[in-house]
């Protein structure tokens, strides 16, 4: 019982939105053009998805997403585990890598388009860069929140370094590193959808700057519905699986 109501009151705060959406859009106070109905919505949801449209721009976004995805967190991870392990690595690189970091991802669009086209390489790297800086930092502070006591363990018992960094660092360090991940994931999302509003010519993103251009208003917020219901699923399953790989912690 306690397990649905969780999961019930959830949906509480999204049903009022909507009876709002509803009221306000019916009232007649507001052109359908700024608040379309639901049903207006509704008709779009449904001819996205009898065409096929939706399912093809979710595909080209979400293909994109992982692989900068990827390339972002293996990046992140390696200089995070290279720059919380050895204090040298972190004085060489932390300078440069926060100045970087001030840069907002989207700043990178105009460079990016000169430098490799509008095609998806740009897209790509403009995600790895947003993923890179959450995987890193998170990464850096999980490693330097181990307790020192079991540093100092294994340092008494002349413990090799290997297994310090695998048995001891770095499982330490898993649950930040989780959090750098979520947080990954979402700036992924975000960035292939500014890109693609941009430079594209199909995806999510793309979908929302041509409905906008066609003055559909359902279909922008319709397609603003689904980035928010993609990006939550995406959170949905980090979640789940680091609840499977830091157990340990829970037993």
């Amino acid at each position: 019982m306690k397990l649905i109501y969780n999961n019930a009151i959830k949906f509480i705060v999204p049903v009022i939105l909507v009876v709002i959406w509803v009221i306000l859009s019916g009232s007649g106070k507001f052109s359908p053009l700024v608040m379309p109905p639901v049903s207006s919505i509704w008709k779009e949801l449904v001819n996205s998805i009898t065409s096929g449209m939706m399912f093809t721009d979710l595909f080209v976004s979400i293909l994109i997403v992982l692989r900068g995805y990827i390339i972002g967190v293996l990046l992140g991870l390696v200089f995070g585990v290279l720059m919380g392990i050895f204090t040298k690595v972190n004085n060489l690189f932390s300078g440069t890598i926060n100045a970087f970091r001030q840069i907002p991802p989207l700043a990178w669009i105009p460079l990016l388009i000169l430098w490799v086209g509008i095609g998806d390489a740009s897209k790509v790297i403009l995600i790895a860069l947003g993923v890179f800086y959450p995987v890193l930092l998170n990464t850096i502070s999980g490693i330097s929140e181990v307790s020192t006591s079991y540093l100092e363990f294994a340092r008494n018992y002349k413990i090799k370094k290997k297994d310090i960094l695998l048995h001891i660092l770095l499982p330490g360090a898993v649950p930040s590193v989780f959090v750098g991940l979520r947080l990954g994931a979402g700036q992924a999302w975000m960035a292939v959808v500014a890109a693609e509003m941009i430079a594209a010519t199909a995806g999510v993103g793309y979908r929302i700057n041509a409905a906008r251009n066609l003055m559909q208003t359902g279909q922008v917020i319709l397609y603003m519905i689904l980035i928010g219901v993609v990006g939550g699923l995406m959170d949905y399953f980090l979640r789940k699986i680091e609840k499977r790989v830091v157990r340990w912690r829970q037993d």
